[in-house]
């Protein structure tokens, strides 16, 4: 048994003082014990303990891509020009190659405030579309990657097929991310052999026809009832505009008519939702996955999340492509977009946006993850700050998201109650940022 003793904890129902943490070998919390004396020989924290936020939506190859799109090009840039340029890029990711920057990136996921990560997988082929000897090679060099940085996994195989709404053909610069469905599910099998959380991700609704989406639907139930199962959707107003003029219906209304959608699914982005559409997918107990630093930087528009939470909906948050790395920035991106948009402050505040995040990050990863509470993982960060160390719990925390002040705030992380984050370090980072960096440098000289 392992224990230690909280001066201030975030638990589920709000911030409790001198809270005692146990946990067995598993990394099951056994106790969760508010207003407790502290045993003889166990460790005292203090500062604030807060459960760590699962990131529910990753494309790791895309870290070593982040801030070099940032120049104007000779027509007006969009989410369509930007994937372009990265479609090149991730034509020239070799294995090793996406091993070093996904075990750089996860480390920084640690050091952020993450402690679980949805990777949301779709680099199945060589550069030249062909199939590895090891059609599971690239997804098990990121279960290597998590493993080496000890952060937890929740692995997304991505089914794509088409370039477009009716089946378009793949473009020759997607050749990398062609699977048929029985080829997708084969490589789900290899990672769940491997002791892998494994779900799957039909990419969206352009990129999977509705026979390949119903076959990888049955065939993902029949082999775990529980994976999860994960979708791009309502991004861009054009993908919006080109559903229409596909189905007659937009892109979350058509697939809640077509696809059996249920707790297991987390609908990525969903930027573009009407009234009727918020309503439907809130009654299917759906989570929506944000990432405001990446829908921020991609223009891709604002999600009304003050709409979404009326109707009891779920949510949590993710990097996607990593433009930003930093739990926080996250949730601060979230709240100050609503503010913009309405005029107004404290839409969400702190406590309640971190615990709602964390309760629908566990819920997209299909993971025991959801916060500091018995039978839940041991997955917690302290967050300490000399200049914070004066106040409530509740405005450190507030001062973390919203203050701006947070380099280095993150100094210790536990995962399935190991610590892998001492004093603000993490012993595999030396490592890891010169395997990224080299890889970064090939990757440059490649597309020269």
């Amino acid at each position: 048994m392992n224990r230690l003793h909280a001066e201030h904890a975030l638990l589920p129902e709000g911030f409790a003082r001198e809270v005692l943490l146990a946990w067995d070998a598993d990394g099951t919390l056994t106790t969760v014990q508010p207003d407790a004396p502290r045993p003889a020989g166990v460790e005292r924290i203090q500062g604030l303990i807060v459960p760590g936020l699962p990131n529910l939506h990753s494309h790791a190859f895309q870290r070593a891509f982040a801030g070099l799109t940032e120049t104007r090009g000779d027509t007006q840039d969009s989410f369509w020009t930007w994937r372009d340029r990265m479609y090149r890029f991730a034509g020239a990711i070799t294995p090793e190659q996406m091993e070093a920057v996904a075990t750089q990136l996860y480390v920084e996921m640690l050091r952020a405030g993450y402690t679980s990560v949805c990777e949301f997988h779709y680099l199945h082929r060589d550069g030249d579309g062909r199939p590895y000897a090891n059609r599971a090679e690239m997804a098990l060099r990121l279960v290597a990657a998590a493993r080496r940085a000890g952060i937890g996994l929740t692995l997304l195989p991505v089914l794509y097929q088409a370039s477009g709404f009716g089946a378009k053909p793949p473009r020759a610069d997607q050749k990398r991310f062609i699977n048929g469905v029985d080829e997708l599910l084969r490589i789900v099998e290899t990672l769940r052999a491997h002791g892998v959380r494994t779900g799957v991700a039909p990419h969206s609704l352009r990129a999977v026809p509705p026979a390949a989406l119903k076959d990888l639907l049955d065939g993902i139930t029949a082999l775990d009832a529980s994976a999860p199962i994960h979708i791009h959707i309502a991004e861009q107003i054009q993908e919006v505009d080109d559903c229409l003029a596909w189905s007659g219906a937009r892109p979350l209304q058509w697939l809640l008519a077509h696809a059996p959608v249920d707790p297991r699914w987390c609908l990525v982005h969903a930027t573009h939702l009407n009234d009727a559409e918020r309503e439907d997918a809130a009654r299917s107990g759906a989570v929506i996955g944000l990432c405001p630093s990446t829908e921020a930087n991609l223009g891709d528009g604002l999600f009304d999340l003050p709409a979404w939470r009326d109707k009891g909906g779920a949510w949590g948050i993710g990097s996607d492509s990593h433009a930003s790395v930093d739990a926080a920035e996250e949730l601060r991106l979230l709240e100050y977009g609503q503010r913009l948009a309405r005029r107004q402050r404290n839409v969400g505040i702190a406590q309640e946006m971190w615990n709602a995040a964390v309760a629908g990050g566990a819920q997209a990863a299909g993971r025991p993850v959801a916060g500091l509470a018995p039978g839940r993982q041991a997955d917690f960060v302290r967050l300490a700050d000399a200049m914070l160390d004066d106040l409530a719990p509740a405005e450190r925390l507030a001062s973390h998201v919203f203050a701006g002040h947070r380099r280095d705030a993150v100094r210790e992380a536990w995962v399935a109650g190991r610590k892998v984050l001492h004093a603000g370090r993490h012993a595999g980072a030396p490592a890891a940022e010169q395997g990224f960096l080299a890889a970064r440098a090939r990757l440059r000289e490649a597309l020269r």
